[in-house]
């Protein structure tokens, strides 16, 4: 569990805080080229990615109880196995489409941002026990450090499916058939942070900038430009919201773009995308009046995102009505949507606990504590959602067979 008091945050060493350091003056540098004032979606996405300096981009420590969190891979390899029931039964069903003849060459899995690597290599040892090893398991990832980790690990807990992987930097030109995983993926996009305010007029639509002041890194809210408020406009009017004065929030600028390039190269795609989030008047809430914005470090959650950059994790909920729009004006199809929990138990994560049933009790109770972790509310069960976008691909899919809330976007 994380602990949302930012007053003990323990203090970093000093040479993360000379690359903190370091990683501000390119935030500076930045502002100076737009006449003092950036995006928050441009400063995220210098904190988070900027080669060598960048939280995600160089060399610290995320994941596991040595990093900042852990992520659902990491609690217990049943979620991969679970995931690899899902994924199984969509290769089979894009081999039969393809024909006997057809060859297996172009089905292949894509995973996104891979994280240590344990889903990769946890995924392909339940995939060849099923019987459904793709012909390429593709590994997208910037960051040479984090490259590097996946190689390690998927050597270490799978070495003789090593063969399988591929790293890349850009998206394929050769998958035609494939199933994309980005677990955790959507909430690490740069977000637009904006505030209502109501004047005289009506409400007002800011945006909060990033500037420098008094060799300080600073915050501001200034008016919002065409397309924010196009943006929130339309958000506000397919989902009848009425924002109090001072309501702050979010929105992803990015997730078309990215369902876009997937679209366009693809042939037959089936995208799963598991992250925590909520459907629209959830996440614009009237009660939810500060938005989702959140910064991890060392497990503890705070609200500083201006606290050592490079240093801890940026995240914003995914707000998946959004996902969904976005998805059906490209021509995709919604194919489900539900929790994780959900989800999980619908690909056999019950039946894959009792075979695993031993007179080990220690054993059986870190198993137990695992899946309690994945599928209680209280934990990672509802607050992450699963959502399936497809394209040529109308098979149903078992992991929406207990529960489909796509109704409810």
């Amino acid at each position: 569990m994380l602990n949302n008091s930012k007053g003990d945050l323990a203090e970093p060493g000093e040479q993360a805080k000379q690359r903190s350091l370091l990683l501000t003056q390119c935030v500076a540098s930045a502002c100076n080229r737009a006449n003092g004032w950036i995006h928050f979606s441009e400063y995220m996405n210098i904190v988070l990615y900027e080669p060598g300096l960048g939280y995600y981009s160089g060399g610290l420590q995320k994941f596991g109880e040595k990093g900042d969190f852990i992520t659902a891979p990491e609690v217990s390899p049943l979620f991969a196995q679970c995931l690899a029931n899902q994924v199984s039964g969509i290769i089979q069903n894009f081999r039969k489409s393809a024909g006997e003849n057809a060859g297996n060459e172009n089905i292949c899995i894509l995973e996104f941002g891979a994280g240590s690597g344990i889903l990769a290599a946890d995924m392909l040892l339940a995939l060849e026990k099923l019987g459904s090893l793709p012909e390429k398991y593709l590994i997208l990832e910037l960051a040479a450090e984090l490259k590097q980790r996946q190689q390690q690990t998927i050597a270490e807990k799978s070495p003789h499916l090593l063969e399988y992987v591929r790293w890349l930097d850009r998206l394929p030109e050769d998958a035609d058939n494939s199933v994309v995983i980005a677990n955790e993926v959507l909430d690490a996009m740069p977000v637009e942070s904006f505030r209502i305010t109501e004047t005289v007029q009506g409400n007002k639509i800011e945006s909060l900038m990033i500037g420098v002041e008094n060799n300080r890194l600073v915050s501001r809210y200034m008016p919002a430009d065409d397309d924010t408020v196009e943006k929130i406009s339309s958000i506000q009017q397919r989902s009848e919201l009425k924002f109090s004065d001072g309501y702050c929030s979010e929105y992803n600028p990015a997730i078309k773009a990215w369902l876009s390039a997937l679209e366009s190269k693809i042939s037959r795609l089936v995208i799963i995308l598991i992250d925590y989030g909520y459907k629209e008047d959830e996440y614009y809430h009237p009660d939810r009046v500060n938005g989702t914005l959140m910064c991890y470090y060392r497990h503890r959650a705070h609200d500083d995102f201006l606290r050592w950059p490079g240093l801890q994790d940026i995240t914003a909920f995914v707000n998946f009505t959004d996902v969904a729009y976005s998805a059906v004006e490209l021509g995709m199809n919604v194919s489900g949507y539900t929790t994780q929990s959900a989800f999980l138990l619908a690909n056999g994560l019950s039946e894959l606990h009792a075979a695993q049933v031993s007179d080990d009790v220690k054993q059986q109770i870190k198993l137990s504590q695992q899946i309690k972790t994945l599928t209680l509310p209280s934990e990672m069960g509802e607050r992450f959602k699963v959502m399936v976008l497809t394209k040529n691909y109308e098979q149903p899919l078992s992991g929406f067979s207990m529960l489909d809330l796509r109704n409810r976007l």
